[in-house]
């Protein structure tokens, strides 16, 4: 009897780190819409870097936000692991294919970044998709690909840029991957749009 209700007990934990068909879809379907955003963004970007750039050398990173949040999103919704680094990573390639200025290195900043926020959300055990696990995952994606950047574009940069740079590129992070990420699930869960994820009962259960 008492293997009986390990055995049923333990399994619920279990079939919380397999993907099931819907969420590989849901998954797909956000990666994609992000993968959009990323390029309309690069449009934007493009315009006004010089301007915040004058601000102060390294400041420019206060614009990366807006490239980090596919991946905190995507495990946000799915909640599985791995689905930080294929949200990241499959709406850099739809970046891509699109059409955008840094050709091969997009997929290799979605890698980067998608792994910075992949391994915050591995160290909280994919158990807890609060609002600090969200705000500490958009971070990490921001200082990964603070590094990236730091190492691909800018070699040999100053110590004060590389930390401005830095700090400004985590604080984006922080809050356009992490807290507006945080946000948005909270919003699409209340309209009954994830009905059929975790994020989306714990909404349902709050009412």
């Amino acid at each position: 009897m008492q293997d009986t209700i390990t055995s049923t007990s333990a399994r619920p934990t279990a079939r919380v780190f397999r993907w099931r068909v819907v969420d590989i879809v849901v998954a797909s379907v956000v990666a994609v819409a992000a993968g959009v955003v990323f390029w309309v963004w690069g449009q934007v970007q493009n315009p006004i870097s010089g301007p915040v750039t004058a601000v102060l050398p390294g400041f420019q990173g206060i614009l990366n936000g807006p490239w980090l949040f596919a991946g905190v999103l995507t495990a946000l919704i799915v909640r599985k692991p791995g689905a930080a680094l294929y949200g990241e990573l499959v709406a850099a390639t739809v970046s891509a294919l699109i059409g955008t200025q840094w050709g091969f290195a997009t997929l290799l900043s979605g890698l980067v970044q998608g792994l910075g926020a992949e391994i915050v959300f591995a160290l909280f055990l994919y158990a807890n998709w609060r609002l600090l696990p969200a705000l500490l995952a958009g971070a990490g994606a921001g200082l990964a690909e603070s590094i990236l950047d730091l190492l691909y574009w800018y070699p040999g940069a100053k110590p004060e840029f590389a930390v401005v740079y830095t700090i400004t590129t985590v604080i984006s992070g922080v809050v356009c991957a992490g807290l507006l990420s945080w946000l948005l699930v909270r919003a699409l869960a209340r309209t009954g749009a994830l009905s059929r994820f975790a994020a989306g009962r714990e909404a349902a259960g709050r009412v």
